[in-house]
């Protein structure tokens, strides 16, 4: 109990504000619903509790005093495995073309409100693993695994999307899952479109991580 309590003291701020604007994504989803009479948008609940995932991992690694170095790798694993769900929520806009279109304006506000809220969750969890490593291995390898990360995630997002893979899939149902990795591995030019969607959506991570990481400095 004193281990929770010191937890949530010393990271009250970010888990209040965090909070606030997760519970503001769901009243404007609750107000669609009435509008609508629609559940469809509920599912984003699901994709925002699958976000909070790698958040809560880090949090709890960087509140141990001393951290075991088999420890870390295998929660370093669990915590790459679930981290493309925090910005998977981003290609959740393609939903918009199949909504009503009078209310198309709520919808984007709904579901990038839930984006940002995935993305905020996304970047503490990366500074938090980033502060981590750091205690383990040197600045410049640091930045090599914490890029490599982003790039990976954009993978991740877009087995997810396009493939349909959820992170259980891979005890569930690692063979088709690895066959289709290795595929578009060794056959880039036949999956040009996973290449591009990789690097693209790798790139945009890594610039808002630069831009994130540039206000976590300055206000530190």
């Amino acid at each position: 109990m004193d281990f929770i309590k010191k937890l949530f003291l010393s990271r009250f701020k970010t888990f209040a504000l965090v909070s606030v604007s997760m519970l503001f994504s769901i009243i404007l989803l609750m107000i669609r619903m009435k509008l609508t009479h629609s559940f469809f948008y509920l599912f984003l609940v699901w994709n925002l509790f699958l976000a909070v995932i790698p958040f809560a991992i880090t949090t709890y690694l960087v509140s141990l005093p001393k951290l075991n170095t088999l420890w870390l790798v295998l929660c370093f694993g669990v915590w790459l495995l679930f981290l493309p769900n925090a910005p998977y929520i981003i290609t959740d806009l393609l939903h918009l073309k199949i909504g009503p279109t009078h209310l198309l304006w709520l919808d984007i506000l709904v579901i990038m409100s839930f984006a940002l809220n995935g993305l905020l969750l996304f970047y503490l969890s990366i500074i938090d693993m980033k502060s981590i490593l750091q205690t383990f291995l040197s600045k410049k390898k640091v930045n090599y695994v914490i890029t490599i990360t982003l790039f990976l995630t954009g993978f991740g997002v877009y087995l997810g999307r396009f493939l349909r893979y959820n992170s259980w899939e891979i005890l569930s149902n690692p063979k088709y899952l690895f066959v289709d990795i290795i595929n578009i591995t060794v056959k880039p030019f036949a999956h040009q479109e996973a290449w591009l969607f990789t690097i693209l959506f790798g790139l945009f991570l890594w610039v808002g991580y630069w831009v994130f990481k540039i206000f976590n400095e300055t206000k530190n």
